[in-house]
């Protein structure tokens, strides 16, 4: 067994590996980009490397940079986690010129079945069933489109050498195809290094199941049953679990069999997944093979009760697999959630900035959470924008699926945008609740999907006054050290609302958008007894506060278990599932101006590149139409007209670095 290992990647899947060498016994290396210099996976790692700028193509993308950090640090293997060098048979060959240990699969095997199109044309004279559509190598636009025409609108467009989402883009028309196409080889040229695609007929209604194989280099192969993938969103996953509802034993074994023949075909070794694109009458098609260790892992390891990880590293020191195919098992279900700064609000946009409070769900117990980064750390615009992955363990499907609920409703995350409270009404929608699953979901559940309308619970406000009470009563216990002095009792050290000869009294305001209220307040004993004036009725309110926000508290004889998360004069109030942002308004303060004109100009809405403007100065546009293409965390997104009007001018050019907030487009 190793005794040293470099990590080859960053983020969630570099704390993993760590965890999984420490309880081994094995010391780690990390490397880590300028932007990386303090995140978590190099405090948790032995020794750390720094391998260059930034941007990934200039660092985590440079296989030369990492085999000299590998060679420097004396590791014996490099583990090169998900996406970066995962699939880079060139990387994989390096390793072996250099006599470094590549965990994973040789790169004959990555080379055959890395490419998209030769991974089809190798299945396809294996017998397996494909989708039908264009796998070739002449990568002509013209001719692209005429593939398309054949296959039959509507296509998919696939980066030929990654996956996750990037470089895919479904098109319902031809009128679309060219646009669709140059984007997409600008992604896959971004986030793998090539720009050659595949065209593919989409299948309506499809589930996205795959399976789970993992071989040594003694020849034996095995599948871990199957995990199903199809709540996805822009062709990314969201929500992961394992084993695929309704899936049959027959139907099971099939498909596991294909995946390991797939697998035995290019002698692969270590862990990888046969993607199948399965209808709903219980076909399947081969869709791709990827030759890595999957993010949404951690589901197989709940079911099997196995560690990944450990398997990878074993095989890769030469160790047979350590289960046979009959001593596998599958116990209960497990379901995963991806956490990401993203904005739902605004088209999942991606979010950056700093954690400025990160509370995650409690671990044990069927919980857990897989993250690369803690209170403190910052979301950057160079890289994925996961902050954790949730996954839990039940004995069965409803028992998981009410784990998440809590699990997901016990995370508290200020400093970004991110998707918690749009995950739970998703576990919530009648479709995953009863197994419905395919791969367009999200868009058939979008009503559901909304934030609720309407004004915030009483409750919120309740929770917020309380905290908001308790802090500043904790404030005049301690402020000062005050309440250390032998004069402490002495009204003239107390920073509360004291008086003479009455009940101290003051008035807090909130507000939810239009909606604001006034609640006063005033001491009614012990620490965490109030009272509370409010629409015309003393309330009595009582409970616990912790400084971190936590409240447990009756208010007017109403119970209200919640978080209270203060930020400048915004207060975070985690509810019941849900995330409400208030203003902590002062009463007596001056009001703004209630409404602004409508702005001139397009603001960013994160940093990023401008890849490609869409419009000319002097175009008389539309509100909705697109204007510009960003490029941000590896994905390219279209940033619209937020309303008619005609364009005077572009204040940046194709090429260029943008802050979030800066002008991008002036309207006449």
């Amino acid at each position: 067994m190793f005794t040293k290992i470099l990590i080859a990647n960053r983020g969630e899947i570099a704390c993993r590996v760590i965890k999984t060498a420490r309880r081994m016994g094995i010391a780690t290396v990390a490397v880590y980009s300028d932007a990386d210099a303090t995140a978590r996976h190099v405090r948790l790692a032995d020794e750390a490397v720094h391998i260059g700028p930034s941007p990934a193509r200039e660092s985590y993308l440079v296989g030369e940079k990492i085999l000299a950090a590998a060679k420097a640090s004396g590791a014996q293997a490099v583990h090169p986690g998900y996406g970066f060098l995962s699939e880079n048979e060139a990387f994989a060959d390096a390793c072996a010129r250099e006599g470094v240990v590549f965990i994973g699969p040789p790169a004959s095997a990555i080379r055959a079945m890395g490419s998209k199109s030769a991974a089809k044309s190798l299945m396809e004279k294996a017998g397996v069933p494909l989708t039908p559509g264009y796998h070739g190598d002449d990568q002509d636009p013209a001719l692209l489109a005429k593939e398309a025409a054949r296959i039959g609108y509507p296509v998919l467009i696939k980066a030929s050498a990654g996956g996750g989402g990037k470089g895919m883009r479904r098109v319902d028309a031809a009128a679309e195809f060219a646009a669709a196409l140059a984007s997409c080889q600008r992604e896959a040229k971004n986030a793998f290094g090539d720009d050659r695609v595949l065209v593919e007929q989409y299948v309506l209604q499809p589930r996205h199941i795959e399976i789970q194989v993992f071989g040594d280099s003694l020849g034996s192969c095995v599948y871990l049953f199957e995990r199903d993938c199809s709540v996805q969103r822009r062709h990314q996953k969201v929500l992961e679990e394992a084993p695929a509802p309704g899936m049959t034993a027959e139907r099971r074994e099939a498909m596991g069999q294909a995946a390991v023949e797939a697998a035995k075909a290019v002698g692969y070794v270590g862990a990888g997944t046969v993607e199948f694109i399965a209808h709903p009458d219980g076909r399947f098609y081969f869709m791709e093979m990827n030759t890595r260790l999957q993010v949404e892992h951690p589901v197989t390891e709940m079911i099997t009760g196995l560690d990944l990880v450990e398997w990878q590293l074993r095989v890769a020191a030469g160790e047979p697999l350590p289960l046979q195919q009959r001593e596998l098992a599958i116990t209960g279900h497990a379901l995963e959630a991806r956490v990401y700064a993203e904005d739902p609000d605004r088209g999942f946009l991606p979010s950056t900035g700093k954690l400025l409070h990160l509370v995650a769900p409690k671990e044990g117990e069927g919980v857990r959470v897989d993250t690369g980064v803690e209170q403190g750390d910052s979301i950057t615009p160079f890289y994925d924008p996961m902050i954790a992955k949730l996954i839990v363990h039940g004995t069965d499907r409803a028992a998981a699926l009410a784990k998440m609920k809590t699990a997901l409703a016990a995370y508290r995350i200020v400093g970004v945008a991110n998707n918690v409270e749009f995950l739970g009404r998703l576990i919530a929608t009648p479709s995953f609740a009863n197994a419905a699953l395919d791969t367009a979901l999200i868009e058939r559940e979008q009503a559901r999907l909304a934030p609720p309308a309407g004004e915030p619970p009483n409750d919120a406000f309740m929770a917020a006054a309380f905290a908001e009470a308790e802090r500043a009563g904790h404030a005049a216990r301690d402020g000062n050290g005050a309440a250390r002095a032998r004069e402490a009792q002495s009204p003239w050290h107390r920073l509360d609302a004291w008086r003479l000869n009455g009940q101290a009294w003051w008035r807090m305001g909130f507000r939810a958008g239009e909606t604001g209220i006034e609640i006063d307040a005033a001491a009614a004993g012990a620490a965490g007894q109030w009272e509370f004036l409010f629409e015309d009725r003393r309330l009595r309110a009582s409970g616990r506060w912790t400084p971190d926000g936590e409240i447990e508290a009756t208010v007017g004889g109403r119970r209200i278990v919640a978080a209270v998360v203060p930020q400048g004069d915004k207060r975070h109030v985690f509810l019941d599932g849900r995330s409400i942002v208030l203003t902590h308004a002062d009463p007596l303060g001056v009001a703004g101006a209630e409404h602004e004109e409508e702005g001139t100009g397009l603001l960013s809405p994160m940093p990023g590149k401008v890849i490609a403007l869409l419009a000319k100065p002097g175009a008389a546009v539309e509100k909705g139409a697109p204007l510009l293409v960003l490029e941000a965390m590896k994905m390219e997104h279209t940033i619209s007209a937020p309303h008619a009007g005609t364009v005077k001018s572009f204040r940046f050019a194709a090429g260029d670095q943008v802050e979030e907030g800066v002008a991008l487009v002036e309207f006449e």
